[in-house]
């Protein structure tokens, strides 16, 4: 059972393998728009909006916006500041942690209903469990962020997480907090392993927010590994990325 929606502002696909009710499909893509309706700075009706208006002081947060506000600040931590989910004009955005958040719990619901196998991709992150339809393992392609149309590696993730981050689809979105104001010139696209959609996600942000000493980074992680290109087109690999290159 397969099925894409236009949610978070992106396009989300969810396929469980064998199923023939609709009840997970459902309740995954009902967990998205409550993420949505609760984290996008986009809407005026959204508990991060009325947290960056002053409407909602930190006795009344959810228990969801806790928990992401604490995945925030210990990646902040553990990335030297390059992730920040603290803008300049002192707002708060959480966008890039809540994407990853989601797709992993959406994950998480699936396979509590017994499913084994199964897709879910928001908007090009990715976490896979089992084998596809054909029995075979399912493989993830990473875009040419100069061609988005040609596939420049296939990767088969074995049941870990997939994250890109990059300017190649939305522009210069993520900015480096320890220089501000300056734009990324040295890094287009950046493709992180993790052992969850969670932990590539949020790694994948803040290493791109390093430019091209993000690959590094991610090389002296333990549990991930990554796939950069630069604006010159050149490739940069991990030391372990390789064994993810054959089913």
């Amino acid at each position: 059972m397969r099925e894409t929606r236009l949610m978070m502002g992106m396009p989300i696909t969810i396929d469980i393998v064998g199923a023939t009710e609709p009840t997970a499909l459902l309740a995954a893509f009902d967990s998205f728009d409550a993420v949505d309706r609760r984290f996008s700075t986009y809407r005026t009706d959204s508990e991060i909006t009325a947290i960056n208006r002053g409407d909602l002081d930190e006795a009344h947060y959810s228990d969801d916006m806790r928990e992401i506000l604490s995945l925030a600040a210990e990646t902040k931590c553990e990335t030297d500041g390059f992730f920040d989910i603290c803008q300049p004009d002192g707002s708060l955005d959480p966008s890039g942690i809540v994407k990853g958040w989601a797709i992993r719990n959406a994950a998480r619901l699936i396979a509590r209903t017994g499913a084994r196998d199964f897709f879910v991709d928001a908007g090009g992150d990715i976490q896979t469990a089992g084998r596809n339809p054909d029995g075979k393992p399912w493989s993830v392609g990473v875009r040419n962020p100069f061609r988005i149309d040609e596939i420049i590696k296939i990767i088969y993730p074995r049941g870990r997480g997939v994250a890109t981050s990059g300017s190649y689809a939305r522009g210069s979105h993520v900015r480096n907090p320890h220089a501000p104001g300056r734009p990324l010139a040295d890094i287009v696209s950046l493709t992180v392993i993790g052992l969850d959609v969670l932990e590539a996600d949020r790694f994948a942000t803040a290493a791109f927010a390093m430019g091209r000493a993000g690959i590094f980074f991610i090389e002296k992680m333990p549990d991930l590994e990554g796939y950069a290109v630069d604006v010159n087109g050149v490739a940069r690999l991990t030391t372990g990325f390789g064994a993810y290159c054959s089913p």
